[in-house]
């Protein structure tokens, strides 16, 4: 008994030492957005701010486009979240309900697609793109996102079509329903809360995504939030540290209360159908 409340204790402890680490950097984040320039300058920093100010976010927003940049960030997150859950769907039903070779072999795809870095990606895409006529534009980015965003999509909706049981489908086809007509009627009402979590999962990749929309958009009016944030760096590599932890502050917010939100889906998601019913 003694031995596991002890290491009940040490698991606990670990936990709260993981969580510490993580949290860290964004606790950190919020105490130099509220200090003032010359608390930014002390050599004896304080973990919170001694007298809060608000004008850094003032700064931030003088010395860059944020509404903008935020703006095309929200249309490009939106988009690509959209067109990567209708494109999901029906193949994660397929692959969940057609358990063929081909169909194990697109999903030990979908995992291994996870692991190509991005700069492998990117001259591709690049020229694929160029050839479209999409650089420079928030469709083609978009576009990217999509590609990006969809084997992962696919891969959390395959777990949650196989968690719906296959009678209801069996008595729908009995009633002489099609396989659109079921998909439709009967299995995408219970995917829902799958397929929400899955949208807000793209929604917050495209959000915070940063390298292709700096390869991607050279137009200033239309670079992503990301991208936006850079411009507090100077060319010497001194950073506004005060206006830029401020703007990396606001644009943050969105993707830690979409991830609170369908933290626990996603784990579902990945989870379902592991069990044999």
């Amino acid at each position: 008994m003694r031995t596991s409340t002890g290491g009940r204790i040490g698991q606990y402890a670990a936990l709260f030492a993981y969580l510490v680490f993580l949290a860290f950097p964004f606790l950190w984040l919020v105490s130099i957005a509220f200090k003032s320039p010359r608390e930014l300058g002390s050599l004896h920093p304080a973990w919170f701010p001694r007298e809060p100010t608000l004008d850094n976010f003032r700064q931030a927003f003088d010395e860059q486009p944020l509404l903008r940049a935020a703006g095309n960030s929200l249309l490009a997150a939106l988009g690509a979240a959209l067109i990567a859950v209708l494109i999901a769907t029906p193949l994660a039903y397929v692959m969940a309900r057609h358990r063929t070779r081909l169909a194990k072999a697109a999903t030990g795809w979908v995992v291994v697609s996870q692991a190509f870095p991005l700069v492998l990606v990117i001259i591709p895409l690049f020229l694929v793109l160029k050839n479209l006529g999409l650089i420079n534009s928030l469709p083609g980015l978009v576009l990217v996102y999509v590609v990006w965003a969809l084997p992962f999509s696919l891969w959390m909706l395959v777990g949650y079509v196989r968690a719906v049981p296959t009678e209801l489908e069996e008595a729908a086809a009995v009633d002489g329903a099609g396989r659109l007509r079921t998909l439709v009627s009967v299995t995408a009402p219970l995917l829902a809360p799958g397929i929400v979590a899955t949208a807000l999962f793209a929604f917050i990749t495209a959000w915070n995504e940063f390298f292709f929309a700096l390869v991607l958009l050279k137009t200033p009016e239309k670079q992503t939030l990301p991208v936006v944030l850079t411009h507090f760096i100077g060319a010497e590599g001194v950073a506004d540290l005060g206006p830029l932890a401020a703007a990396a502050f606001l644009a943050t917010l969105p993707s830690l209360v979409v991830f609170a939100v369908i933290q626990r889906r996603i784990t579902g998601g990945m989870l379902a159908g592991a069990v044999k019913s």
